[in-house]
């Protein structure tokens, strides 16, 4: 048990001696342990506890009691209920050494009191008694400046990973939080892009069925090497150049029935990016067999933004991008715009050309790009030199 209810406040005395003992005229009574009455004369008195003789009551070292203090002041009597426990008994005299438990603020201060003006010699009365009851005798407990020299080892280290951690989470929020500011201020994505690579087409000259030629698993082709076969019939070929004698349905039967064979052939030493029409399949004439792609040709990047952004997305500006599926992020600039195919467009198509050759195999890749018109390193330089710093 404690001798102070609230922890955070200090009697305005506590910083001299609060455990002198006094000599000051006054009565305990209590309840004995057999519920009998008991009254004694106290020896002493002090801010903490108090004693008393006891010659044939039974008591013991930790009993516990609820009493009452009575002192006489101008002539009254003034009582002072309280909850002692016996901390001390001394055999030869028979002295009872008590402490004061769970004393409300109004007895301390009166106990502070009673002591102050005996110790003083003063006359104590109820009005001067009132009066110190009336004041605010309690004051906010004094801070210790060496409070963390009882934290262990590992409490600090605790105590220090935890700050540590609240720093670095602050420190990562506000990184966060100035970074989506940059990106929403200063920074330009594209809609859609992909790698784009000029592309050569191979056509069917006839209305017939095609073959492919290619080797199985190769996807390269020498210039001029045959890449398929086809077969239309002999009338194809003649349509256009028969007289009105040549088209009797006898005539035109047998020209229906002979089948004349041809060979599509590489105009460059190409890659094949894709075959359009199957092998066995008929196709009509102008219809694309072979998608080719020169070996030699430049790969470049293809993007679509949004019209409002033309501004930044003009010819000369400086992108980053990154292929689809490599780690490696690239830059390059926008060699020229148009408006997508259909006259009239809310998007607009700008070429990148890569500061570095991108292979084109790469071809058909989707890639991010990215526009940063921000502040940039030489940026704050060159307004620093120009202040003069």
């Amino acid at each position: 048990m404690n001798t102070a209810i609230n922890v955070n406040v200090v009697h305005e005395s506590e910083a001299q001696r609060q455990h002198a003992r006094v000599k000051i005229p006054a009565l305990l009574r209590f309840l004995s342990k057999h519920r009998e009455p008991v009254e004694m004369r106290l020896l002493d008195l002090s801010a903490g506890g108090f004693g008393f003789s006891a010659d044939t009551l039974p008591i013991q070292v930790g009993d516990y009691y609820q009493g009452r203090l009575q002192f006489q002041v101008d002539g009254l009597n003034l009582g002072l209920d309280m909850e002692f426990q016996v901390r001390s008994f001394d055999p030869d005299s028979h002295r009872v050494g008590c402490q004061f438990h769970n004393l409300k603020p109004q007895d301390i201060a009166t106990l502070h009191h009673l002591i102050s003006a005996h110790l003083g010699g003063e006359l104590i009365s109820i009005g001067g008694l009132l009066n110190t009851l009336q004041r605010d005798n309690f004051t906010k407990a004094r801070k210790q400046n060496n409070a963390g020299n009882g934290m262990g080892f590992f409490a600090r280290l605790r105590a220090v990973g935890f700050s540590l951690a609240l720093f670095i989470i602050g420190v990562a929020a506000f990184a966060f939080i100035l970074q989506s500011l940059y990106n929403l201020y200063f920074v330009t994505r594209a809609q859609a892009a992909q790698v784009s690579v000029p592309s050569l087409q191979v056509t069917m000259p006839r209305e017939g069925t095609v073959q492919s030629l290619l080797p199985e698993g190769s996807d390269s082709v020498a210039k001029g090497a045959p890449m398929a076969a086809f077969s239309t019939s002999m009338l194809e070929m003649l349509k256009g150049h028969l007289t009105d004698d040549q088209l009797s349905p006898a005539h035109v039967e047998e020209l229906f029935g002979k089948q004349m064979k041809g060979t599509l052939t590489s105009p460059c030493n190409c890659k094949v990016a894709r075959q359009l029409v199957a092998d066995g399949q008929f196709a009509s004439k102008g219809d694309v067999i072979f998608e080719l792609v020169p070996q030699d040709s430049q790969a470049s990047v293809s993007a679509s933004f949004p019209y409002r952004l033309l501004d930044q997305a003009k010819p000369g500006s400086r992108v980053r991008f990154q292929v689809a599926n490599e780690a490696t992020t690239r830059s390059g600039k926008i060699i020229s715009t148009r408006l997508h195919e259909g006259g009239l467009s809310s998007d607009i198509r700008a070429m990148i050309q890569p500061d570095t050759p991108l292979p084109s195999t790469l071809a058909g890749q989707p890639v991010e790009v990215v526009i940063d018109h921000g502040p940039s390193l030489d940026w704050v330089i060159d307004r620093a030199m120009a202040a003069g710093f």
